[in-house]
This record gives structure tokens, C-alpha cells and sequence, in this order.
């Protein structure tokens, strides 16, 4: 799903002024640092700001991504996950560094399709 209209529409807002500026440049403090060392950079310059140009940050989530579910993933990691996985959802977010621009650019699911097989727990070894 793309976000585009939604983006636009708040964009809309606060250069009308209806929006503040503090309002949509409120970037968590974990979302900028996912941002700057776990980010993927874009060409797009910031809406707000116009000065720095935005980071796509990828998050994954998924009932059998386990420990895995919430992390931060980079595109190119994303096919091999299609090709072990059943389903899970991907949300990328785009994130400006310099002023806190942050807004959900799209959501999309990857997967085989195919239902979760029970993987079998090895055994563990006594003490």
C-alpha cells in the first residue's frame, strides 16, 4: 500500500498552516538512530526542511519472524526472507535526519504463501 495521499494531505496542512511543523517533525529518538546507521538514503530532499535528503527505514514484522519481528532489515536482506518465510509485512518509513520528518511511505507483504511449518525443536543437552 502506498501512503502517498496521506502524505500529501498532511503536507497540504501544514503548508497551509492548519499543521505545525512540530506536529509532523517528531521522529522517535530510535527511528532517527534506525534512521542513521541502519537507513537506506533516498535522492528525495525533505518536504519540511528542504535541506537534507530523506532515509527509507525498513521494518519488518511477521507472527513467524519471532526474535525478528520489529527489526530494522535492509532491501537487499528482504528476497531471502521472502523465499524462508510464510508472510510477513514490510512497513518502510521515511525519515529526515536534520528535522524529524517522519511519515509512512508504504506497507506491502512478502512471503512464500505457504502456512508456517512446525519446525522441530532440537533436543537439548543435559548438564
Amino acid at each position: 500500500m502506498d501512503y502517498a495521499l496521506a502524505r500529501r494531505a498532511t503536507l497540504a496542512s501544514v503548508y497551509s498552516g492548519r499543521t505545525t511543523v512540530a506536529d509532523v517533525c517528531d521522529a522517535h529518538p530510535y527511528l532517527l538512530r534506525a534512521a542513521k546507521f541502519h537507513g537506506e538514503p533516498t535522492k528525495d530532499r525533505c518536504p519540511i526542511c528542504k535541506k537534507a535528503r530523506l532515509t527509507h527505514v525498513t521494518y519488518v514484522y511477521g507472527d513467524e519472524l519471532g526474535a525478528y519481528a520489529g527489526r530494522v532489515k535492509q532491501t537487499r536482506e528482504l528476497d531471502e526472507m521472502a523465499a524462508e518465510y510464510g508472510e510477513f509485512r514490510v512497513y518502510v518509513v521515511e525519515v529526515c535526519q536534520a528535522c524529524g520528518w517522519n511519515h509512512l511511505a508504504s506497507s506491502y507483504v512478502l512471503g512464500t504463501g505457504e502456512p508456517a511449518v512446525r519446525r522441530r525443536r532440537g533436543a537439548r543437552t543435559g548438564q
